[in-house]
């Protein structure tokens, strides 16, 4: 589609009355940013509604200070109405995606010409589901039931559920007064997964219009308008697990959508976790147990010698040949594999190299695929049979009470089976043709009271994964987020998100003056990281850096460092450091900024985490100290899949991998100082390889370009 002249006035002067209207400068990042999404959307060529023109991406990296948001909303808002598409939003992080539903989305609207509508997309498993909330609420009020005990639904390995009765009443109050929408990320306090998992649902177990809760629903109401908008915000994980539905399962389909990928550096990680799968060996056995339990309850409820009755009996056979199949898989795991315990450990990991596994496991992860088919196959049929409990006009042998009570049970046992057989699937897959092969690994876990070994199975490169299902289907598509370029260079997110060869790629200059706001210091250290004394050189060195600051954020690379650090300091720094793990995210970061608003110094501990996405303007965040540069973890068996491919190959897996990975995290990291053009501070590097190494220069000159201070 050519860009009309309609079009192009349209993005011009929803610009300019923005610009007046929230009284703001314009930024030549911003415009050119404008122009290139314009540019490549007004590219794609169509026949009938339909792409013609070769798959591409149009991929902008933008630093902070850029209103890189407001860019891709002027110039998509007004294009895919045009085109009439609907333009999907999808960011990595719940806050991202709040702040365009609640800020960006409104204040566009506000101060623009434009009309269009908005809706917020979640996932089903982010809201409170009214059945399983009652079902909750009967079992902490009953006592001994004849019904079904709902704990089967979870797999708690044997514990007791967490929750009160109190607090699901207080859930069921708030949501029926409208206080609350059942979004769990709405709710006032953060709600733990174990206690979460209680009350909500998944696409297995939900029985939609069929419920009687169906038209009060927290979930169908905020999706009610998903079919009509203009605009819809979702984020990674949506849109990932509609594609592996098949697009357009929950989402527009991709062939009728332009894409914006906000925070898009996260995309290929999230598509790689997605994909991946794993099967807790004596975790499944105890499932499975949980399932017998559930199906000798469910016979008085089936007329003997139907189908279902028939059906019950085949899953209860399923379920044993499953397990004899996972006893001898654990057998010969447990057996013959070199389990290392280091450093006292609980756990243990093995992974198996180029992915092969040995021939006799390969043979009975065989015999675990064909067992766990078997299962599947038979809780589908059942659950198809409830379901059709639900419709009294047809001829049935299960009535209506007996299929609401039994179809999310049976849903949820359904569900978990299929994600058994994923594991399985993947284990006896062969060796692609192209790319490197998929890592497996096992990792097994000592208790006081038991032990388990889990297998896992991942792709080592999602690209493919992302063409096939998303760049070749999806209308149109843009990427971006501060960091997309490792070491200067695209190729890594090239490679790593399989984006089409004839895509776009541009860096947008920042509004910062960097040289002017501040300056990266590396002062000496007389040791290396990797040097035993390394701790104690933190805990000397560390008072002295914030000794002068306000609001300082120190960055470590392992939890176990910080807390050693932490607790050779606290007791001659009494109220002054926080760490992470100390209270929740938002709650730590609160008392931060209220001690340097009382005037109070607070110096923050954090890892990875807080390297990303946490946001302290002007006053409260004047120092970055990174203690080491945050190379990956040695041991991740995905990272060593892809290295050993790399070197199969002839490659360089450290300069190739390692040290790109590294310089993306380091930028990320950095960026945690400079949020506003006002903003100023220093950030110090304690690690010296970044001087003293040849890959050093690399990582230094990807940096920002901030005035720097080496002292040699």
């Amino acid at each position: 589609m050519a860009l009309t002249e309609e079009v192009k006035q349209a993005i011009q002067q929803g610009y300019r009355d923005v610009l007046a209207g929230k009284a703001i400068r314009a930024r030549y990042g911003q415009r050119l940013m404008i122009a290139e999404i314009a540019r490549y959307l007004g590219g794609i060529t169509e026949d009938d509604g339909q792409r013609t023109s070769e798959a591409s991406t149009c991929v902008v990296e933008a630093g902070t200070g850029t209103g890189k948001t407001l860019a891709y909303l002027i110039a998509a808002v007004p294009i895919a109405k045009a085109l009439g598409k609907t333009l999907v939003i999808s960011t990595a992080t719940v806050a991202l995606q709040d702040q365009i539903v609640n800020k960006d989305l409104p204040d566009l609207k506000k101060h623009s010409k434009l009309d269009f509508s908005w809706t917020l997309a979640k996932g089903r498993g982010r809201y409170l589901c009214l059945s399983r909330l009652e079902g909750r609420l009967h079992d902490a009020g009953a006592g001994d039931s004849d019904t079904m005990p709902l704990f089967l639904l979870d797999d708690q390995n044997g514990t007791d559920e967490p929750g009160t009765r109190a607090f699901y009443e207080d859930m069921l109050a708030r949501y029926g007064s409208r206080k609350w929408d059942g979004d769990r990320d709405h709710w006032p306090e953060q709600i733990p997964d174990e206690i979460w998992r209680q009350v909500t649902t998944d696409h297995r177990q939900c029985t939609n219009r069929h419920c009687s809760y169906f038209d009060s629903c927290a979930f169908f109401d905020a999706r009610k308008d998903l079919d009509s908008v203009d605009v819809v915000v979702a984020n990674h994980d949506l849109v990932l697990a509609d594609l592996a539905l098949g697009g357009g399962a929950i989402l527009p389909e991709p062939e009728n959508a332009l894409f914006i990928f906000d925070e898009a550096h996260h995309l290929p990680e999230k598509a790689l976790n997605h994909f991946a799968a794993l099967v807790p060996l004596n975790g499944t056995r105890h499932w499975l147990k949980q399932l017998s339990q559930a199906l000798a309850k469910l016979p008085p409820f089936l007329t003997p010698g139907t189908q279902p009755a028939k059906t019950v009996d085949r899953i209860s056979s399923a379920a044993r040949d499953v397990d004899v199949a996972l006893g001898a898989v654990y057998d010969e795991v447990e057996g013959n594999t070199d389990w290392d315990f280091q450093d006292e450990r609980r756990s243990a990991q093995w992974r198996y190299p180029e992915g092969e596994l040995p021939d006799k496991l390969a043979a009975l992860a065989a015999e675990a695929r064909v067992a766990t088919a078997g299962l599947v196959r038979h809780l589908g049929s059942l659950a198809d049979d409830l379901q059709k409990g639900f419709d009294e006009r047809s001829d049935t042998d299960i009535d209506r009470e007996t299929a609401e009570a039994w179809y999310p049970v049976i849903g949820s046992f359904h569900s978990r089976a299929e994600e058994q057989l994923r594991l399985w699937a993947a284990w006896c897959e062969g060796a692609a043709e192209k790319g490197p092969p998929p890592a497996r690994w096992a990792v097994r876990q000592r208790w006081e009271h038991g032990e388990d070994i889990t297998l896992y199975s991942s792709p080592v490169l999602a690209d493919s994964l992302l063409y096939s299902r998303l760049w070749s289907r999806a209308y149109g598509a843009v990427l971006t987020s501060a960091t997309l370029t490792a070491l200067g260079r695209f190729d890594r997110l090239q490679s790593r998100a399989g984006l089409p060869s004839s895509s776009r790629f541009v860096v947008v200059p920042s509004s910062f003056r960097y040289g002017e706001m501040a300056t990266v210091e590396v002062p000496a250290m007389d040791v290396m990281p990797a040097d035993d004394g390394f701790t104690e050189a933190l805990i000397k060195k560390l008072p002295a850096l914030w000794a002068s600051e306000k609001a300082v954020l120190v960055l470590f690379t392992a939890r176990r460092q910080m807390h050693s650090v932490r607790d050779a300091l606290a007791g001659d720094y009494p109220d002054l450091i926080t760490t992470q793990d100390d209270m929740s995210k938002g709650e730590v970061l609160r008392k931060h900024c209220q001690r340097v608003d009382e005037g109070h110094p607070s110096v923050l501990f954090g890892v990875a985490s807080f390297a990303e996405g946490i946001d302290l303007p002007g006053r409260y965040l004047d120092h970055v100290i990174i203690t080491r540069l945050p190379f990956s973890v040695p041991d991740d068996p995905i990272e060593a899949g892809l290295a050993e491919w790399v070197t199969g190959r002839g490659g360089n897996p450290f300069m190739e991998i390692t040290v790109p990975d590294a310089s993306i995290r380091l930028v990320q990291a950095v960026g945690r100082l400079l949020r506003t053009e006002s903003d100023t501070g220093r950030v110090t590097i304690l690690d010296r390889r970044i001087v003293a190494r040849r890959y050093g220069q690399l990582l230094l000159d990807a940096l920002p370009p901030f005035r720097r201070i080496i002292e040699r």
